[in-house]
């Protein structure tokens, strides 16, 4: 079996910058879905994923997009696929907190996926970690009564098939880059989802075309470095920075529509940044 190196403070580095696209990447689709409907969305992030590569196979060819291991990246774009559809539909039927707070919740399951599925080691003090930082998305997102409605439900399924997809990720850094992973990803993914469009195709404006565009760009950058980040550390010992995505949309919610934190989302971001920092430190003192 392949050692793989682990770095967790340059994998929560990553991870912090892969949060920050994302979050903006959520902001876009919550802007966009008032005149978009899910099926495009979803599509047209995955087209710009795949164009995005484009520049790439003109230079250097197939060759660098060769791979043996096929079948993981139709796993890994099953889960992610289907994250993808859940999360989109949850930013965009749900207030964007809860929204958020369903999807970057995935880091909760995590552990416990790579212990089964990698037989990586599942610490007490990871799941401590894990738990703290949930409390404090909870005291920052201040979920509303639709947590209680059914749509939340398909908010939980993001999550789940989220962390799955960054299990599988961990599962096959050890022979595949982190660009040959968004790229699978994004060909899958936009082969399947342009199935749905033959009967949910709708005409779209210019103005909409651009945000798509920034949309997918967003979120290819962010998934290329998302890889890269647990490729270097265990989803279980760098997930809770992922939380931070939470932190980030707050601070986008107050800059672009004046909302302003109080005290109980100020307690919710040193949680979520304690418990990012103790997961780190543990590793680094083992």
């Amino acid at each position: 079996m392949t050692t793989r190196s682990v770095k967790p403070l340059h994998g929560a580095a990553l991870l912090a910058l892969s949060a920050l696209l994302f979050s903006l990447m959520g902001v876009g689709v919550r802007v966009v879905s008032v005149s978009v409907n899910n099926e495009s969305v979803v599509f047209f992030r995955n087209l710009v994923g795949v164009l995005f590569f484009m520049p790439l196979l003109l230079i250097k060819g197939v060759r660098p997009l060769k791979t043996t291991r096929l079948k993981s990246h139709l796993w890994r774009t099953t889960y992610g696929l289907a994250a993808m559809y859940c999360f989109f539909y949850a930013i965009a039927h749900l207030p964007l907190a809860d929204a958020m707070l369903f999807t970057y919740s995935a880091p909760l399951f995590t552990p416990l996926i790579a212990w089964w599925w990698l037989k990586e080691p599942l610490t007490k003090r990871m799941l401590v970690t894990t738990c703290i930082g949930l409390v404090g998305v909870l005291l920052v997102a201040k979920p509303s009564a639709a947590l209680l409605d059914s749509q939340a439900l398909i908010g939980m399924a993001a999550s789940v098939l989220a962390a799955f997809a960054f299990v599988s990720i961990r599962e096959m850094s050890d022979t595949e880059p982190a660009f040959r992973i968004v790229f699978y990803f994004s060909l899958f993914s936009a082969l399947i989802s342009v199935i749905p469009l033959a009967w949910a195709w709708q005409p779209i404006q210019q103005h909409d075309v651009l945000l798509l565009v920034a949309i997918g760009l967003l979120a290819t950058a962010s998934q290329i470095i998302m890889s890269k980040a647990y490729g270097l550390a265990p989803p279980g010992l760098i997930g809770p920075f992922a939380y931070l995505a939470i932190v980030f949309a707050g601070v986008i919610a107050w800059l672009r529509w004046g909302e302003t934190p109080d005290l109980t989302s100020l307690l919710g971001a040193a949680l979520i940044f304690s418990a990012s920092l103790l997961s780190i430190t543990r590793r680094m003192r083992g």
